[in-house]
């Protein structure tokens, strides 16, 4: 597999990676829904980047929210098909241009039931993506990595139940929940995390 010298840490921090390592909550041993999510980095004009999605804003769950592309898997359909089906209908990438690397431990998310396998993947050769379905998803974006990594635009996000956790202000959007837990863990793993004051919180309202 052939991949820019600049994702080579990451491909190295996460080949023997344990589910702990990732995130607070591995799966149980049973029940739960199980779906998928791709973190697909590519590189252009602006440098290296990763696709993120902002979900509608009347959508019944995780309305407005900031995400990866992913979903449900189908019936015995696995992560990588699911995360690169979901990929498509959200975006329009074009899987064939999509390498994908390897699939990340499971992560289990209490509150949705949900099961959650993160494919970790590399764009060889990037295709135009935007919202294909405005029902679902309102905007599309390849957030550049400088962009996650300054200091600037990293914060805290505070629920109102009390939980704290990373946060990014990038692109118009604020990233928090899920999806900034693994970008937070990705960026520290790959060692590109730059050093920025987690004392600088957002309290963010419920959802969903």
């Amino acid at each position: 597999m052939s991949v820019p010298d600049w994702l080579e840490p990451l491909l190295a921090a996460t080949e023997d990676l344990a589910g702990e390592a990732l995130a607070r909550f591995t799966p149980p041993t049973d029940g739960g829904r199980r779906s998928a999510v791709l973190i697909l980095f590519g590189e252009d004009v602006h440098g290296p980047d990763v696709l993120l999605i902002q979900r509608a804003s009347d959508m019944r769950s995780h309305a407005g929210q900031p995400a990866f592309p992913g979903g449900a898997e189908d019936d015995d359909e696995g992560a990588v098909a699911a995360a690169l089906r979901e990929g498509q209908e959200e975006t329009g990438l074009d899987p064939a241009g999509v390498e994908v690397i390897r699939s990340l431990p499971e992560v289990w998310l209490p509150p949705s039931g949900f099961v959650v396998t993160p494919v970790l993947a590399w764009w060889e050769r990037p295709s135009p993506v935007s919202a294909m379905d405005p029902a679902e998803v309102s905007e599309v974006h390849r957030v550049p990595l400088s962009e996650l990594t300054d200091p600037q635009n990293r914060v805290s996000v505070r629920h109102p139940s009390g939980y704290i956790g990373p946060g990014f202000t990038v692109r118009g959007m604020l990233v928090w929940g899920f999806t900034a837990l693994l970008l937070d863990r990705i960026l520290a793993l790959a060692g590109w995390e730059r050093t920025w004051d987690d004392g600088r919180i957002v309290d963010i309202g419920w959802t969903g």
